[in-house]
């Protein structure tokens, strides 16, 4: 797509000049001798760069820049300027220009300073829409959580970020670790630094030495080249060890070395390397009861939980359950150019009900999938593949269908939401996530007297 280039002079034979060298560069340029007719082109449509001259009877080249920027603030505003003119142009710069060019200028310097002003607008718009997608994702807004114990954790979260402390976190499978781990690194002042994941569980002890610490050249069979750590490629950012309950004795004495002394050593190396980064850890395992029992140091545990977050499981915090699954299925709108999917009735009912042994994650992938198999806007429980209830449904041999198991688990629920509610039928269907004419209708279907 062509940048529009608006070109201000008093001089209309100057302003068509600049405009014809900057046309054969690709621009779409709109050349003018009169500023109040600049402006109000301007105001029409957005342009992405103002060249104008700075001396000009009227209104100048300052006045032009002050109202250009008035209407847009991001707009990169260049001055041309005489000679004598440049403690003006200079003055203007502090008045938000992007630069000035002296005439009489060479064109490839103009050309040049039209296009750095073009990049670095497009690298500061990327940067506002980088920063305003990881805020949706990872900031206070992004985190699906109403129940106390998320708003306990998400608390933590902020108020840890502010140190360089490490922090562990725990939780079931599945709770959105990770999640909380970037939520602690997009808070912290770190987070114009990198953030490094890695699933210690999922490399050999040998092969995670040599991705955390880094290797020399010839340290092994296969080191043709030396090669950086993620502990130094996440310098100035957070390094998140998931499944840190995993690893064994040896490492985890080279690790403790590490957390202490704030240097690495390299696989095959003798030199120490001062490393600059926020340790943030992860498990599914109690590491106090493995230290109690000797499975994992207990100086290592104390060294990596100076902050510790639980994140409670999905089945203790069914507040959650619908905000997360409406949170899901506008995503599976998006991806799945649907904007009219919905849950069918009775959906939301079986899934505040289902235990969610896989927490956030099991329930991210019924969502997905009922999207997907829905036969229309309608997402039924039939797509979800899912049996629910409070408890998991147990499997008994016989003719019953999947719809008829979870009629069975949708009608306990029920019940059991009537009684919560001692027979008030109104605030039952409130907590359903259902409207009365719903609840009556399941009611008499399930044959349910309350």
């Amino acid at each position: 797509m062509k940048a529009r280039v608006l070109v201000l002079d008093d001089e209309p034979r100057m302003a068509d000049v600049v405009g014809m060298v900057l046309g054969r560069s690709g621009h779409e340029v709109e050349s003018f001798s009169d500023p109040e007719a600049a402006l109000a082109a301007l105001e029409a449509r957005p342009a992405d760069v103002l060249i104008t001259d700075l001396r000009m009877p009227g209104v100048d080249g300052v006045e032009v820049l002050k109202r250009a920027l008035a209407h847009d603030p991001d707009l990169p505003v260049i001055l041309m300027t005489a000679h004598g003119s440049v403690p003006t142009a200079l003055e203007a710069m502090r008045e938000g220009a992007f630069d000035y060019v002296q005439k009489p200028f060479d064109n490839d310097e103009l050309r040049t300073l039209v296009q750095r002003a073009l990049d670095v607008t497009r690298l500061d718009r990327e940067n506002r829409y980088l920063r305003s997608e990881l805020r949706s994702r990872y900031g206070p807004e992004g985190i699906v959580a109403e129940s106390e114990g998320m708003h306990a954790a998400l608390d933590l979260v902020k108020r840890a970020a502010r140190s360089r402390s490490t922090v562990l976190i725990t939780g079931e499978s599945g709770t959105g670790k990770e999640l909380v781990a970037r939520a602690v690194h997009f808070h912290s002042d770190r987070v114009g630094g990198p953030f490094v994941a890695v699933n210690c569980k999922a490399l050999a002890e040998g092969v995670l030495e040599s991705e955390l610490f880094g290797h020399e050249r010839g340290a092994f069979t296969g080191a043709d080249r030396a090669r950086t750590g993620l502990f130094e490629r996440a310098a100035g950012g957070t390094l998140f060890l998931d499944e840190i309950g995993e690893v064994d004795d040896s490492f985890q004495a080279k690790l403790l070395r590490v957390l202490q002394e704030r240097v690495v050593q390299r696989v095959g190396g003798s030199d120490e390397v001062a490393v600059d980064v926020r340790v943030v850890a992860a498990t599914a395992r109690d590491l106090r009861k493995e230290a109690d029992e000797g499975r994992f140091r207990e100086d290592l545990f104390f060294r990596l939980a100076v902050i510790p977050i639980e994140l409670p499981p999905l089945r203790e915090r069914r507040e959650d359950v619908l905000p997360l699954a409406r949170h899901f299925l506008e995503r599976q709108r998006e991806d799945l150019d649907r904007r009219g999917l919905r849950f069918g009735e009775g959906v939301e009912a079986h899934l505040v009900g289902h235990a969610w042994p896989g927490n956030v994650r099991e329930l991210e992938n019924v969502v997905e999938r009922g999207s997907v198999l829905a036969r229309t806007d309608a997402i039924e429980l039939e797509d979800l593949l899912v049996g629910v209830g409070t408890d998991p449904v147990e499997s008994t041999p016989g003719d019953d269908t999947l719809q008829q198991v979870m009629d069975g688990a949708g009608a306990e629920h029920i019940r059991g939401v009537l009684r919560r509610t001692e027979g008030r039928r109104a605030e039952a269907a409130r907590q359903l996530g259902i409207d009365r004419t719903t609840l009556y209708r399941l009611l008499k279907k399930y044959g349910i007297e309350s």
